[in-house]
């Protein structure tokens, strides 16, 4: 039915009922959609959006922010974002290295560890949540 048939159909008591009804059912449908969107995001794209996005992007092609784009980090060389200037203490602490699950493990525990001076500032103290957002970034590829 189109608004107009609903609209024609609705002038009668009862037809203001179903016409209640309908758009009840399509805000049930409007909230079911969104709870699945939610649920279909992976706990580590979750914990990326709420903690990582101040400061990176994490799609194919997005220009890079505070931090540099990270779609794609593992199997890169470290400190070689294309467009993106990092600090002397960084290119010199990571000269070398490749992301990989192990680095991105240690630089996530504790950035400063692996490059001293390093402006990152998020820190992950739970394995779990680390593990979860390593997966994530394992899939953007």
């Amino acid at each position: 039915m189109n608004g107009l048939c609903i609209s024609k159909w609705a002038r009668g008591r009862s037809g203001v009922v179903v016409a209640d009804r309908m758009r009840q059912g399509a805000v049930a449908l409007a909230l079911l959609g969104a709870a699945l969107a939610a649920q279909a995001q992976s706990p580590g794209e979750r914990i990326a959006q709420n903690s990582c996005t101040q400061c990176h992007s994490f799609g194919k092609g997005e220009p890079n922010g505070v931090g540099p784009n990270l779609y794609g980090l593992l199997g890169k060389q470290a400190a070689n974002s294309p467009g993106f200037t990092y600090s002397k203490q960084y290119v010199e602490a990571m000269k070398g290295k490749t992301w990989d699950a192990a680095l991105l493990e240690r630089w996530l525990t504790d950035s400063q560890k692996v490059a001293p001076g390093s402006t990152m500032v998020y820190f992950q103290d739970d394995p779990k949540k680390r593990a979860a957002l390593i997966d994530y970034l394992k899939s953007l590829k």
